[in-house]
């Protein structure tokens, strides 16, 4: 435990020297707006922000000689503006480790309690081309490899999202997303919006319907935060980049196959997305059987400035996942009824069955610098959870500055707090001895999984990052018997 403290206190002290004196480059000094956001979606710098409402600044795109590429101080090298094509990349790196915590007892699928450590590397290479206006093709290729810490298990906030991408025995490098976009615009009145690996158009129609269909993540879409979304550069947990209660359709890498119907204008959206679900829970093949198994998602947006005239968003997310699921309940009532020797929720799976639940995800700029982010989510908890995480309640509060007031522009500094929760069907599957998906114990003396994240990211130069989190887990799995484990990380990352 002292070898550990020492060696992340030592890389907090690196980070912090890094983050002090590095040269500011000319962006850092000039401080971009916080309201940028990280996750690669769509806006002003970034995808989300456009259809967030955020401000966009096309100014700062543009070279000193000419118009075909951007100075964007973010990426490794800049990405035309003009071309039909799109080429970009990622690297994201994530040395994480933890010392030994008390454990009064451990299971199958219990966080491990020694003191470990564990990397992983995530590559991804962005691909698109702009068929004509109105009509764009999407392709990417990732490679996924390493391992998580505590046998990437135990928790049902896990402290490395990038962990849901590895596979074992699984080939890599392989096509992560596919995707066609389709827009058909409902005005002659134009916006703008900036290229990113997911919208090629820099003009688009202000009111308008997109269609896309193919492979994706539907987190890229469903669920955004600018503040709370980007485990490249801010938060690594998943249950604070993504609403741990959504149980969101995916195979075992967090992708599936889905057609998706998106309306925009300037203050609102609405997107409904029909998604294939996996044959088994985290399983890597999809099922085709729409009759059987499938994904409903629906989420409306509203974008205004309501507060402080700070441009705000405010997202409601309803989803309905079908499958052959297994039920906590009648798992249970198997075993105390003796006809099972242990709780087995796989044993009970059957057609027909499905899960479903609720999101609401805020996000507030309150100055330049400053936004602060926020989500609840919901869900019957009664059939196993099968793509996600074992999450049925989940409160989450955070926010994020930029270093615009220390000259470092492109640094950001964040702070967030999860809890979690399950139904008491759940809770007794646990307590009983039964293994889920992520969770089991072999008993539970059951409380709420609460999760305190910090981190600052450190802008090196053009598209090279570092960063250091910190998360302090308590009641790891819903457990009081465990924890509570301290959870360290330096993370390395280049756009490009």
């Amino acid at each position: 435990m002292r070898r550990l403290l020492q060696q992340t206190f030592v890389q907090f002290l690196c980070v912090m020297a890094l983050a002090i004196c590095w040269r500011p480059s000319h962006a850092d000094a000039q401080a971009p707006r916080l309201a940028q956001p990280d996750n690669g979606q769509a806006t002003t710098t970034a995808p989300d922000a456009a259809r967030a409402g955020l401000p966009v600044n096309n100014d700062s795109n543009a070279d000193s000689s000419g118009d075909d590429a951007t100075d964007d101080d973010e990426t490794v090298f800049p990405h035309t503006l003009t071309g039909r094509y799109w080429i970009s990349g990622q690297a994201n790196i994530v040395l994480q480790g933890y010392g030994a915590f008390k454990a009064e007892y451990s299971g199958p699928n219990s966080l491990t309690n020694w003191p470990q450590s564990a990397t992983t590397h995530l590559l991804t290479l962005h691909t698109g081309y702009e068929l004509s206006q109105s009509t764009e093709v999407f392709a990417d290729i990732e490679d996924a490899t390493g391992n998580g810490v505590g046998n990437a298990g135990g928790l049902a906030g896990y402290v490395n999202l990038d962990a849901v991408r590895l596979r074992d025995g699984e080939p890599a490098p392989y096509v992560s997303q596919w995707m066609l976009r389709e827009i058909i615009p409902l005005t002659t009145e134009q916006g703008k919006e900036d290229r990113d690996e997911l919208h090629l158009a820099t003009s688009i129609p202000a009111r308008r319907i997109e269609v896309r269909l193919g492979k994706m993540d539907l987190t890229d879409f469903f669920d955004v935060n600018t503040y709370g979304s980007d485990s490249n550069l801010q938060f690594l947990n998943w249950a604070i980049d993504d609403n741990g209660a959504y149980d969101v359709a995916a195979n075992g890498r967090g992708y599936t196959d889905a057609v998706m119907v998106e309306y925009d204008d300037d203050s609102r959206s609405a997107r409904f997305a029909e998604a294939l679900m996996p044959k088994t829970p985290f399983g890597q093949f999809l099922d085709a059987d729409l009759a059987r198994s499938r994904a409903e998602n629906l989420e409306l947006e509203a974008r205004g400035k309501h507060i402080l005239h700070r441009d705000g968003v405010v997202r409601v997310l309803g989803f309905l996942n079908h499958a052959p699921m297994g039920s906590y309940r009648q798992a249970n009532a198997e075993f105390l009824g003796g006809e099972t020797t242990t709780p087995d929720v796989t044993a009970t799976r059957r057609e027909g069955r499905h899960r479903f639940g609720f999101g609401l995800n805020m996000e507030q700029e309150l100055t330049s610098d400053i936004g602060v982010f926020g989500r609840l989510g919901w869900s019957d908890g009664h059939n196993e959870a099968f793509c996600y995480t074992e999450d049925d309640r989940t409160l989450q509060l955070g926010g994020i500055v930029k270093g615009g007031p220390w000259r470092r522009g492109s640094d950001r500094v964040g702070v967030a707090f999860v809890a979690n929760g399950i139904v008491p069907e759940h809770q007794q599957y646990l307590a009983l001895g039964g293994l889920g998906i992520m969770l089991g114990d072999g008993g539970l003396t059951y409380g709420s999984e609460k999760i305190v994240e910090t981190f600052y990211t450190a802008h090196l130069w053009r598209g090279f990052s570092m960063s250091y989190d910190f998360q302090h887990v308590t009641n790891p799995g819903y457990n009081q018997a465990r924890g509570p484990v301290a959870v360290s990380a330096v993370r390395f990352h280049t756009e490009f």
